[in-house]
């Protein structure tokens, strides 16, 4: 088989699969973006992986025109040279954000019609909308890849704010928030952009991706607590006192803020059904053995808040 070309694949995704790939003996390289497109090199190229991208800022500081300059436009052109290329697969990874910020009692599906609230949320659709809206040539798949939050080893965000409290004997303080999220496990992302790359009978269109089962953020503390031998304690503050403290952080740039606090806390469910219908096989890690490689790494690792 031709080579695996990768773009963004010095991120936290790209490494791990290019890591992962390798370990599997199938040829992958990098795509330079920082060369003009016209120096592109997609020769001898069986799929174009498009990982690059402006990550989503819970700081708030970066400018809207840098969104879609990253994800937008780029995503276009990346599109348009694997259009004008001999390559016969492109994926893209855009984001669930690219159909919702929240969700409340619904799970999310890909007939969800879109509507994000954020400006990150809005260019991932752009550059959806631009793919889905040229001719796919006989030959080539196209496959659009909505993930929800990638864990793994390396990872730096939430996961090891969370962690911070468990390591430091810390009383979660968010207890009386009961919720169900989605987790995605980036050695089951690296499984399906594999399967992806490497089979002829997977049809094209848009794929959400998370592990099989969503978890509370209660029972993800829980796990860092084995994983750590702690013993953990749940403090039950009220919500309302909870969301004036995230409201002070929105505006002083503390550590918890509404957007983080949201995260942490609300519903965000993400169905992977019509991934493991086309797949015709399941993923290789469970929602919990998936967590818990995350967070044993962290125990050789130092913790950040990302």
């Amino acid at each position: 088989m031709n080579d695996i070309v990768i773009t963004g694949s010095t991120g936290f995704v790209g490494t791990n699969l290019l890591a992962y790939l390798e370990g599997l003996d199938i040829p992958a390289r990098a795509l330079n973006l920082r060369t003009p497109s016209s120096a592109w090199d997609l020769a001898d190229t069986h799929a174009l992986v498009h990982l690059a991208g402006k990550a989503h800022d819970l700081k708030n500081v970066s400018k809207r025109e840098e969104y879609y300059q990253v994800n937008t436009v780029l995503s276009r052109r990346i599109f348009d040279a694997f259009l004008a290329s001999d390559a016969k697969v492109f994926i893209m990874l855009s984001s669930v954000k690219a159909v919702r910020d929240t969700l409340h009692e619904e799970t999310l599906t890909e007939e969800l019609l879109p509507d994000p609230g954020t400006v990150y949320g809005k260019s991932k659709l752009q550059a959806e909308e631009y793919i889905l809206s040229q001719p796919i040539p006989d030959g080539k798949s196209v496959f659009i890849l909505r993930p929800c939050m990638i864990h793994g080893p390396g990872n730096k965000g939430n996961l090891n704010l969370l962690y911070r409290f468990v390591t430091k004997g810390m009383p979660y303080p968010l207890a009386a928030f009961e919720n169900r999220r989605s987790f995605l496990s980036v050695t089951n992302l690296c499984f399906v952009i594999k399967e992806l790359c490497t089979r002829s009978d997977i049809p094209s269109g848009i794929y959400q991706v998370a592990d099989d089962q969503p978890l509370s953020t209660n029972r993800l503390i829980q796990l860092m607590g084995e994983t750590l031998q702690k013993k953990v304690f749940f403090w039950k503050l009220p919500e309302r006192l909870i969301r004036f403290v995230a409201g002070i952080g929105d505006v002083l740039g503390l550590p918890l803020n509404s957007e983080r606090l949201d995260k942490l806390t609300d519903n965000f469910v993400v169905s992977n059904t019509k991934l493991l219908v086309a797949l015709q096989k399941g993923l290789p890690l469970t929602a919990e053995e998936g967590l818990r490689i995350t967070l044993q790494s962290f125990t050789v690792e130092p913790a950040t808040t990302g």
